[in-house]
This record gives structure tokens, sequence and C-alpha cells, in this order.
């Protein structure tokens, strides 16, 4: 069974440190132009190393989500989370925004009034989309909990294959853009995750059950990705033909990008956690957020590349080295300052008031 440390999963800790730094990594290659322009005849030999980069962290988002799923759909709703959850997020958005503003990192052309409304409303102004769709989802998620554990079997296979054929097969098998698809970036697909992780936990899978089936589904995943963005590249260089889905396979609803996230989450599913690796995790698992609403402020979205010397990269080793440096201090700085943040959030406590409804909620999802 996997090891856990004061209610904590080490092996699912380990692989939220891990998604934690694979969307730094994603978040580096891209806002830092490091990727290859898949429409111009020949890519730089970085730009091709950058893409093998981008395939093998892309998982990083469904991850997150599996996660979420996972734990939430045997949890309670609670409404002083929720609110935690909110205030956490506005505190980033308002502080790291302004001290953008205060330290003149954020060109003044920039600073105006939808500026500052994203740093006030982070949720409803879209400033951390991933935040924005989980805040959404867990407003949902006392109806949508219900729902998981009143459906047999059969009856949430039918849904999932429902979801995925519509917000996934379609836009995966038909050669154009789709007016309706978010690409992943919204509630539905988070919702599409949830499902699939809580029927995991609920039946289980049977091509999950060993991890080096999970390992070579992964890099099977891993592998289509690539290949699908090479072909439709050669394609669109000798025909000009499939402008705007060239990089669709890089889109976090696509199928082989579905197919990598269920195995990288189904080895660490099926890991043990042992060790002073579970054991780092499990402590830095609670802190792991702040890495994401920290580099992903607006205040510093676009620049914080510069610091690792994205512009600068002329050689694969070079890439490799700095995408794993950016990765490892933006998630020890993130982790860091989330840690002191909460240090001094133990000093606000909600009311009697809030503690009531969640026992509401309790009440209701236990049926009594």
């Amino acid at each position: 069974m996997p090891q856990k440390t004061q209610g904590r999963q080490k092996n699912l800790d380990e692989l939220r440190c891990l998604a934690m730094m694979m969307v730094v990594v994603l978040h580096f290659l891209g806002k830092g132009e490091l990727l290859g322009d898949v429409t111009a005849p020949d890519m730089s030999t970085v730009g091709i190393g950058a893409w093998v980069l981008e395939a093998f962290s892309i998982v990083a988002v469904n991850c997150y989500m599996l996660i979420s799923g996972y734990f939430l759909s045997e949890s309670d709703f609670k409404l002083s989370r929720l609110l935690r959850l909110y205030l956490q997020i506005w505190i980033y958005s308002v502080g790291i925004g302004l001290l953008s503003v205060i330290c003149g990192i954020v060109p003044a052309e920039e600073v105006n009034t939808h500026y500052y409304l994203s740093l006030i409303f982070p949720v409803s102004m879209g400033h951390y989309w991933f935040m924005t769709a989980y805040v959404f989802l867990y407003l949902l998620f006392p109806l949508v909990g219900m729902a998981v554990r009143k459906m047999d079997k059969t009856q949430f296979r039918l849904v999932l294959a429902m979801l995925f054929a519509v917000f996934c097969a379609l836009k995966s098998l038909v050669p154009v853009r789709l007016e309706q698809d978010a690409q992943g970036y919204d509630m539905i697909w988070y919702l599409c995750m949830f499902l699939a992780a809580a029927y995991i936990r609920k039946y289980g899978v049977g091509f999950l059950d060993k991890k080096w089936k999970c390992l070579l589904l992964y890099l099977a995943g891993v592998a289509l990705i690539l290949t699908e963005l090479f072909v439709l590249h050669a394609v669109y260089v000798t025909s000009g033909k499939f402008e705007l889905i060239l990089k669709v396979s890089f889109e976090y609803n696509h199928i082989f990008v579905l197919i990598a996230s269920l195995g990288l989450f189904g080895l660490f599913l099926n890991s043990e956690g042992k060790g002073a690796a579970g054991t780092i995790a499990s402590k830095l698992a609670p802190y792991v957020l702040g890495a994401y609403l920290l580099h992903e402020n607006i205040g510093v979205r676009y620049t914080w590349q510069e610091f690792f010397g994205a512009k600068s990269i002329s050689t694969v080793p070079e890439l490799v080295g700095k995408t794993f440096l950016a990765a490892v201090c933006v998630f020890a700085a993130g982790t860091a300052l989330e840690r002191i943040r909460s240090m001094i959030g133990r000093c606000l406590k909600f009311g009697g008031a809030l503690e009531r409804w969640d026992m509401v909620f309790r009440k209701e999802q236990s049926g009594s």
C-alpha cells in the first residue's frame, strides 16, 4: 500500500511536486519563446529539443486534475476550504501584482483598469485559469460528489464515455478547429478528469494495475504527441494545410495527452512512496501551489524567464540545464513563500458559522 505520513499519501505527493515542476517547465519553454516554430521549414535543434521537453511535461496539468479528483471524490464539501483557497489566491494576486508594479517589472502601458481588476477579482477575471476552473468546479462539488456516489459502475462508464467522446476524442480525430473546443483550459475538462479519477478510485482500471504498464502508457503517449506534431509539420511545409491544428497534440484535452497523463498518474498511484523522496514530498506538497500562484501572476508571467537566460540559450545541453534550473528554483521559491504565508494564515481562523455550514454539507453527503 502507498506510504502515508500524517494523513498524506506519499506517492501522490511525489507526483504533485513533480507535476508542479513540469508546469514551470511548460511556462519556461512556452513563454520563454524556446519552442521551435512549427510553421518554419526547418526548426533549430534547440527548438526541437524544447518540443521534446514540452511533450514529457504536458501531462502536468491533467495529473493535477486527476489528483484533485482522486482525493476530493471521497471528501466532503467545505465552505471554509473554498473561502481559504479564494483568500490564498487573492493574496498572491494582489500582493505579487502590486509589487510588480512598484518595482517597475510591469510596463507602464500595461498597468490599466483591466490589470487592477484582474488583481482584485482573480477568479472571475481568469487571472489564474487553472484556479478559476478549480473554484468553479468546487462550487458544483456538492452535486458532482452526490452523482459520483449514486452512480453504479455501468452508469459511470457510460457518463465517462460520453464526456470523453465529446470533449476529447472528437477534437483529437477531426482535422479541423472546433469552435467550442477550449483546449482543456476550462471547468468542463477539469470535470472530465475529476470524474475519471473518481472512477479509478472507486472501481480501478485494469490497464493501470502495474507500474510497467503505466510507464509504457506514459512513454507511448509522449511518442504519439511528438509524432503527430512532426507529421503535421511535414504536411504543412509541403502543402500549407492544417495550420490551425499544428500543435493540437499538445492540448490538454487531446487523446494522446490523456493517455500519457493516465500513464504517469497510474505509475505513481502504484508506487509505494518509500524513502527520503516520499518523506520530503509529503512535507513540501501542502505548499506547492505557491509556486504556481507566484510565477503565473500577470505581473511576472512573461518576465521571470529572462532571469534564467531563456533568450540566450543556443545549445540543447544549455536548454536542458537552464530549464531544470528554472524548474527547481521557481518551485523552491514558491513553496518557501507559501510556507511563510501559511504560517501567517494560521493566525486567522474562520468563525463558527462556517463550521456549521461545513457540518450541513457533511450531513447531506452522508445521507443523514
